[in-house]
């Protein structure tokens, strides 16, 4: 196979650009400025022009158009699974992720690649508020703020931070010099079509051409047991008995989180930055939490409101509750149906040591409440289904008083009842916020 190309090998060729969501935009952004006016293709085209060009539904006339290009640059939604894409290569065009394109021209020495099935936008904005504490220039980017390809990036930073999807990986043809692995487990399945073979494409960017030293969560069981897929190079990092100052300062809830840190401490030793602790405590005080991330929203009455929107799978939500230990927990879980599993949850409920109330929502909540009272055994854990968020906050509520947690980890996606995980989260502290007493935190 000849050499990825770069974005300056472009212009001149016959363009095409397949899906027009977040990435798709930055692309046609990227293009203009190289003065290529690609093929404009989406599944699911609205009807309107982008930025001047009409877009081509995929099966009305698009793929015979992208049949017709050089290179086809892919959404990373468009899994390479489906038969478009496979009669794409199959007929001789290179179809290429725009990271990618990125990434074969960039120094690899100076970027970090994190990944995992969650904490990498954690990992990757601690890591990034590290490195300017330190006093370097740190893009930090990818599913996490702009693209690093995007006109609007800055194209002077010292070091360069990319949060990389699963999808996006499985289209890159080499990798960062640094690749941190958070976590692992079973996501995304329709895309990936099942956990071996999601595992083994988010891992394959530790043996990509490019790739060096990899950073990887020692207290994770399923990093260990793919320690196979992780190349020749692997620094584990483990939880310490004690927690440093400096991780103390960034204000993050959980056990999870210290590993987070500490896995981005050691991404800035791998890229050879120098940090005393008076600077990584400096740093980790002006440190911004993310939202949606296990954050404390607000109080009422004596129970502690917290917003974990973003996390869409059981790994997280384990996470989320693993923070409150001791602590009488009515847990808000459900959305979009991705065919998950939530045995592990209920594994894990069962363990807990103490009363979890689990209030299911639409509209896989069903299924998770099925799953969850078959594998149950716990007196501790209770279930009760509910027709809307509205209706779960209120119960939550009234069954944690009088020092309990709400918590908002849904262990699904948002789409489909909510535009996103923010509009979850933002009817989640709307309807907090119609309770007696509410107090919004900060």
């Amino acid at each position: 196979m000849p050499p990825p190309p770069t974005w300056t090998d472009l212009p001149g060729r016959r363009i095409g650009v397949w899906g027009v969501g977040v990435e798709g935009r930055a692309t046609l952004r990227k293009l203009a400025t190289l003065g290529v006016e690609p093929v404009l293709v989406d599944d699911s085209p609205a009807g309107d022009p982008v930025d001047g060009i009409q877009v081509l539904p995929t099966a009305a006339g698009g793929l015979d158009a992208l049949l017709a290009c050089d290179v086809v640059i892919k959404s990373p939604g468009i899994s390479v699974y489906g038969g478009e894409f496979r009669r794409l290569t199959a007929a001789g065009v290179r179809v290429a992720g725009a990271l990618d394109l990125w990434l074969a021209a960039a120094d690899s020495r100076r970027v970090v690649g994190v990944v995992g099935t969650k904490g990498k936008s954690t990992t990757a904005s601690i890591l990034g508020a590290l490195a300017t504490g330190a006093g370097y220039r740190c893009f930090v980017g990818g599913n996490l703020g702009l693209p690093p390809y995007d006109p609007e990036a800055p194209d002077d930073a010292d070091y360069w931070v990319i949060e990389i999807s699963s999808f996006q990986v499985k289209s890159l043809t080499s990798a960062p010099g640094v690749v941190a692995v958070t976590s692992l487990h079973p996501d995304h399945l329709d895309w990936h079509m099942d956990a071996p073979t999601y595992f083994a494409d988010k891992l394959s960017i530790c043996t990509k051409p490019g790739a060096g030293l990899v950073v990887a969560n020692g207290d994770d069981e399923l990093v260990r047991r793919h320690r196979h897929l992780l190349g020749s190079r692997v620094q584990w990092v483990r939880a310490p008995g004690e927690v440093a100052a400096w991780i103390e300062a960034l204000g993050l809830l959980g056990n999870h989180n210290v590993l987070n840190a500490l896995i981005a401490r050691a991404c800035l030793d791998a890229l050879g930055v120098e940090a005393a602790d008076d600077i990584l405590l400096a740093a980790a005080r002006t440190f911004k939490p993310l939202e949606s991330r296990l954050r404390l929203v607000g109080r009422a009455n004596g129970v502690d409101f917290v917003d974990d929107s973003l996390s869409t799978n059981v790994l997280p939500t384990i996470a989320a509750l693993s923070s409150f230990e001791g602590r009488r927990v009515a847990l808000l879980a459900g959305g979009l149906d991705r065919g998950i599993e939530y045995r592990p949850l209920a594994e894990y409920l069962n363990r807990r040591q103490a009363p979890t109330l689990v209030l299911t929502l639409p509209q896989n909540g069903d299924r998770i409440a099925s799953e969850l009272r078959q594998s149950l055994n716990s007196s501790e854990t209770e279930v009760k289904q509910c027709r809307s968020l509205a209706e779960a906050v209120s119960g939550a509520y009234a069954w944690a008083r009088p020092h309990g947690v709400v918590l908002l980890s849904p262990a699904a996606a948002s789409f489909g009842l909510y535009r996103d995980y923010r509009d979850r989260a933002e009817q989640f502290i709307a309807a907090a916020a119609s309770l007696e007493s509410f107090e919004p935190a900060g």
